[in-house]
């Protein structure tokens, strides 16, 4: 049966359909606001024999065909997923896993297809509301409905689901997903909001996510569809068991400021607990319980002995809720690359460098908005020996984009505009060490290494975790700097990045089923203090951006000439740029709004560049001194380009100040001449004259010889 569900939200139609396309799915579902169209499918399945986790799988693809538009390169089809893609695969899967019930560990996947865009209406924030309205069809126990909304900030007032149009206007950018009664995700970008701008923003979005949760409880109803229970599965055998014997050891094995102590510590114990109950690798014992139900008693232990010592205010090393651990901060060191530093907070540790580049190293891509352009780049790396871990060396996976996607956007608001820094800039932030939060290190360590790049950032930008241990609406603990354990124990993960004047990114991640208004102020205040600390001991390693960039790096010079004349620049098959480029050495860029950039690694190299293309394509000007070479040499004078391409006459009367009774006498075709111009007719044609020069010249050393015999003359008066 058809089942059709619509409400009017942000201006605009937002409609939720299913019951005629893809029926053999658990849960299929179109949602459509305006012209964009996002179908996404539900489907479910029996879980893998010993699977001990929730093996949600989220895939989000935008089809070019969407937009009226081919797909790019040789095969013309869409291929791995872009960027974009992934980041909106992990916006969608967030909200979305803390709401199956543990134990729960059938497989579970969702696939969402942009199917039709209007160029106006992002797709991205579609997709959480129709992934919970899709399993809230299929037979599962979804714990929802959620909704997903885009909000950005127009002329004063907030906006759900802002145009692109209107987006290009925002200095906010925020998705916030939850449920009728609280916040469940938060991912955002502003320009410095305050904590009290941040807190509206966010409670705007809820109450439009409340509106789509109704919209979804509607849309199920009609659609008759019976809220699947969960059974829980039997008691674990175990848990008793070590609750009353392993506890205390546990306990003492935790309380330590190392975390390979701890986890060495951890390991031993569970170790010896295998051992007494599954000697020699037995899988089962006497009594029938299994190998895998100890080990998933001790980490339940584990959760509860760690979760009871934050409660109890003894945090893993000791430290109180609102402390961070010790932080550090080197700058300059690395040589040879355009800025470096390195960034210690505790066991975290960020290793960052930064390369200044041309606009030819901008990052281009193509999607269903057109072509986008980057000319500031993050790129975050988490190698295995940053843990004490082995694993092969494969591509960035969706957490390194997403760390990387988070600290670059965090950062961007500060750098400066192009016409200002006209350099293309990009950051690698390289984990040498983690114990938690390195996204906010590595937004750290990233403002610091552009400020020893030289790079003018107008505000430095530091960021700090928050995580919560929450037992009820009452009794929870909010800490400061979270590490590894608190972070894979507790139930929350909000990162806030920003400057001394407010938030520039901010993102949240839970493991429980959403949290309130007042522990989202209680989280951005407690970030807030933390990240004036921050940044405190980064200025302490550097107090603002050097004056000028590295050695290394390429020099930039930029010039804007009449658009017509770009072709007179570039020359008949691109010869007269060419030569430019083999006699000086620098490289050239030239834009279609007639916006020129030269660059070269020697400062000489593109002053000497740039030199000639100012005097090719600005105005003859009467009085002015040309350094000119030789084209042609006539009876009555000869013919000099005082610029690519264009000559003037210098008579044979204005060759020399004396009589001349051959050009030969004087020149020939190559020489350089330093010539002055002494008129422009009305047909544009330039006269010269060589006599003016050597007239001035003259005068000027008689204007020095005269002054120094007054000083003398001064002199011997005195």
């Amino acid at each position: 049966m058809k089942t059709i569900v619509e409400r009017e939200l942000g201006g605009q139609t937002l409609k939720l359909t299913t019951g005629d396309i893809a029926r053999q799915a658990s849960g299929a579902v179109f949602v459509q606001y305006g012209d964009t169209v996002v179908f996404v499918a539900s489907q479910t399945g029996p879980p893998r024999p010993g699977i001990d986790f929730f093996p949600l799988q989220v895939d989000y693809r935008e089809r070019f065909a969407a937009a009226g538009k081919f797909a790019g390169g040789f095969l013309k089809r869409e291929g791995r997923p872009t960027t974009r893609e992934i980041l909106t695969c992990r916006l969608t899967d967030r909200p979305l896993r803390p709401l199956f019930p543990k134990g729960f560990y059938d497989e579970v996947q969702i696939q969402a297809n942009v199917m039709a865009c209007d160029d106006e209406n992002d797709p991205s924030a579609l997709t959480i509301l129709g992934s919970s309205a899709a399993l809230s069809l299929a037979p599962v126990p979804f714990d929802g409905p959620v909704g997903g909304v885009r909000v950005g900030k127009v002329d004063g007032e907030l906006v759900v689901f802002p145009t692109q149009s209107q987006m290009e206007e925002s200095d906010l950018d925020l998705i916030v997903a939850g449920s009728k009664d609280s916040v469940l995700m938060i991912e955002g970008f502003a320009n410095q909001y305050n904590e009290e701008d941040m807190v509206e923003a966010i409670m705007f979005a809820h109450r439009n996510i409340q509106i789509l949760c109704e919209m979804q409880e509607e849309f199920v109803q009609k659609a008759g569809i019976e809220k699947t229970v969960f059974e829980q599965p039997e008691a674990n055998p175990f848990e008793p068991i070590l609750r009353e014997e392993a506890y205390a050891a546990l306990r003492e094995a935790k309380l330590s400021d190392k975390k390979q102590e701890r986890h060495e510590k951890t390991d031993e114990l569970k170790a010896s607990w295998i051992e007494k109950h599954f000697p020699e690798d037995a899988e089962e014992d006497s009594e029938g319980r299994t190998r895998g139900q100890l080990k998933e008693a001790f980490y339940k232990l584990e959760a509860r002995v760690v979760r009871d010592l934050i409660l109890e205010g003894k945090r893993l090393d000791g430290r109180s809720y609102a402390d961070m651990r010790a932080v550090t901060c080197e700058v300059d060191v690395l040589p040879r690359v355009h800025g470096s530093a390195v960034f210690t907070r505790g066991e975290t540790q960020s290793l960052a460098t930064v390369t200044l580049g041309t606009s030819r190293d901008q990052q281009r891509s193509d999607g269903l908005f057109g072509e986008e352009s980057s000319r500031f780049m993050l790129h975050y790396y988490f190698p295995s020996y940053s843990v004490g871990e082995v694993r092969p060396i494969r591509g960035p996976g969706r957490r390194e984009i997403g760390h990387g996607c988070l600290a670059e956007r965090s950062v961007a608001t500060v750098i400066p505009e192009e016409e200002k820094f006209p350099y293309t800039i990009r950051c690698i932030s390289d984990i040498t060490e983690s114990n938690g939060s390195s996204s906010m290190a590595s937004v750290c360590s990233a403002t610091l290494a552009l400020m020893d790049a030289g790079v003018p950032i107008s505000q430095p930008v530091a960021g700090i975790s928050i995580g919560i241990v929450k037992e009820s609406e009452e009794e929870y603990k909010i800490l400061t700097d979270i590490m590894g354990d608190e972070d894979h124990f507790g139930d929350m993960d909000f990162k806030v990045a920003g400057t001394q004047h407010g938030i520039t990114g901010i993102q949240l991640d839970l493991k429980i089923d959403g949290i309130s208004e007042r522990i989202i102020r209680d989280t951005l205040e407690q970030a807030k203090k933390a990240r004036m600390d921050l940044l405190r001991e980064m200025l302490s390693s550097i107090r603002r951006p050097r004056k000028d960039i590295s050695p290394f790096a390429p020099r930039l010079l930029h010039t804007k000439i009449d658009p017509e004349k770009i072709g007179l620049v570039i020359g008949p098959g691109g010869k007269t740029i060419r030569a430019i480029q083999d006699e000086t050495g620098a490289l050239i860029d030239i834009d279609d709004s007639g916006v020129i950039t030269v660059s070269s690694s020697n400062g000489a190299s593109a002053e000497a560049a740039m030199a000639r293309i100012e005097a090719m394509t600005e105005d003859i000007k009467v009085g002015r001194v040309y350094n000119g070479t030789v084209s042609s040499v006539k009876d009555f004078g000869a013919f000099i380009e005082i610029a690519p391409g264009k000559d003037g006459l210098c008579h044979i009367s204005e060759l020399s100040d004396g009589f001349v009774k051959s050009v030969g006498d004087i020149c020939k075709v190559g020489d350089r001449l330093e010539v002055k111009v002494i008129a422009v007719d009305e047909q544009n044609r330039v006269k010269l004259s060589r006599r003016a020069v050597l007239a001035d010249a003259a005068e000027a050393e008689g204007g020095d010889s005269d002054g120094g015999n007054s000083s003398e003359g001064d002199a011997n008066g005195d």
